[in-house]
C-alpha cells in the first residue's frame, strides 16, 4: 500500500531528449549546419521564453566534424565543432548539410563521412541530408530505391551520377523511410521544421516556426499542404494517384476518373488504395486539402471562405464542419492558435 501511494504522487520521469549530431563539412554551406542546430535547440524552448513559461527542451543537439578540428566555408565563416565522427557514441539523428557542387571533389574530401553514415543506418538511425549534401548519402548507397529531392540545379547531374535514386527535385522535403532530403539551401528550415513535427507533434512545430518567424514546413513547391503522401508501399499505381491528388487537390476529383487514370476498375482502385494507405481515396483527399488549410491558417491572412475555395472546397459551411471534424478545432479558432496574429 505504502509503495502505491508513493508511486501516485511521484514525480514524472524526464523527457528523453532526442539527441541529434549536426556535421560540419569544409567548403560547405556553413547555414545549413547552422540552421538546423537552431531550430532543434530552440524546440520547447524559445516559445516558452517569449511568453515567460518554463522552457522544456526537446532535443540534445551537438556539432561535429569529421576530424573535430574547425572547418573553413565558401563565406568568411569558420565553424568550431564539439567533436569529430569517432566521438559520436549515441544519436537519433544525423544532419548533413550542403556541400560543394564539385561532387566528386566533395566525396574525396568527405570519404570518412560514408562508412560512418553507413554503420549509422545500420543501426536504424535517422539520417538527413540537405541540398547537395543529399548527394553524400546517395554516395553512402543509402539511397538506392528510395525518394530524394536536392538541388534544382544539381538535378540532372545526380540522376546520371546515382541512377537507382528515384530523384524528386519538385519537392523541398522527402522521407523514406528513416531517410530524409531537403530540396535547397533554405529548405535546411523545412526539413528541419518537418522532423521537428516528425518527434514533437503539430504544435511544437508550429510553436517553433513562429518563435523564430518562420513559415511552416513546406513540401512541395507546387502545393500548399504541410504533409506529403503516404508513400510507405510498394504499389506502384496507388503511388501514382497519391502524387496525382497531392499535385491536383484543389480540383474536382472523381474517384473512377483516378481509377482510370492508373489503368482500375474503381472497385479494385478503392480496394487498392486503402490496403495501401489504411484510407479511403476521398478521406485521403480530404486529409490532404485540411493539411493545406491548416497551413494556409497557419501563415496566411485568407478569409476562412478564401481558404476552403483555394484547397477545393467551394462550400464555405461543409469546409468549417469536415475541419473541425478532422482538427477538433474550428478554421477561426484554429487561426487564433497558430495564425501569424497569435504569436
Amino acid at each position: 500500500m505504502g509503495d502505491s501511494a508513493n508511486s501516485e504522487h511521484a514525480a514524472p520521469e524526464p523527457r528523453r531528449l532526442i539527441d541529434v549530431t549536426v556535421v560540419s563539412l569544409e567548403r560547405a554551406l556553413p547555414s545549413t549546419s547552422v540552421t538546423p542546430l537552431e531550430i532543434f535547440a530552440c524546440a520547447g524552448v524559445l516559445w516558452s521564453m517569449l511568453r515567460m513559461e518554463r522552457p522544456e527542451p526537446r532535443f540534445r543537439v551537438r556539432l561535429i566534424s569529421l576530424d573535430g578540428r574547425a572547418t573553413r566555408h565558401f563565406v568568411p565563416v569558420s565553424l568550431q565543432p564539439g567533436g569529430s565522427l569517432a566521438s559520436v557514441r549515441r544519436t537519433d539523428l544525423i544532419v548533413v548539410p550542403a556541400v560543394e557542387p564539385d561532387f566528386e571533389s566533395a566525396r574525396r574530401a568527405n570519404a570518412p563521412l560514408l562508412p560512418w553514415l553507413r554503420r549509422w543506418h545500420e543501426r536504424g538511425t535517422t539520417i538527413c541530408g540537405i541540398c547537395t549534401g543529399v548527394t553524400l548519402l546517395a554516395e553512402a548507397g543509402l539511397l538506392d530505391g528510395r525518394r530524394a529531392t536536392t538541388h534544382w540545379a544539381v538535378a540532372d547531374k545526380c540522376r546520371l551520377l546515382y541512377p537507382q535514386v528515384r530523384w524528386e527535385p519538385e519537392r523541398f522535403v522527402t522521407e523514406s523511410g528513416n531517410i530524409f532530403c531537403g530540396g535547397g539551401l533554405y529548405a535546411a528550415i523545412d526539413v528541419s521544421l518537418y522532423l521537428v513535427e516528425k518527434y514533437c507533434g503539430h504544435e511544437i512545430a508550429v510553436q517553433t516556426a513562429k518563435a523564430l518567424l518562420l513559415q511552416t514546413p513546406r513540401v512541395w513547391q507546387s502545393a500548399y499542404a504541410a504533409v506529403p503522401p503516404r508513400l510507405a508501399h510498394d504499389d506502384d499505381a496507388i503511388q501514382r494517384a497519391q502524387t496525382w491528388l497531392f499535385q491536383h487537390f484543389q480540383k474536382t476529383v472523381r474517384v473512377e476518373e483516378l481509377a482510370a487514370r492508373v489503368g482500375m476498375s474503381p472497385r479494385n482502385f478503392a480496394r487498392r488504395f486503402s490496403a495501401a494507405t489504411s484510407e479511403s481515396p476521398i478521406d485521403y483527399l480530404h486529409r490532404i486539402r485540411i493539411d493545406a488549410a491548416r497551413h494556409l491558417l497557419e501563415s496566411r491572412r485568407k478569409s476562412i471562405g478564401d481558404v476552403g475555395v483555394a484547397v477545393g472546397y467551394g462550400d464555405e459551411a461543409f469546409f468549417r464542419r469536415l475541419f473541425k471534424r478532422r482538427t477538433g478545432s474550428s478554421p477561426r479558432d484554429y487561426r487564433a492558435r497558430f495564425g501569424p496574429r497569435s504569436a
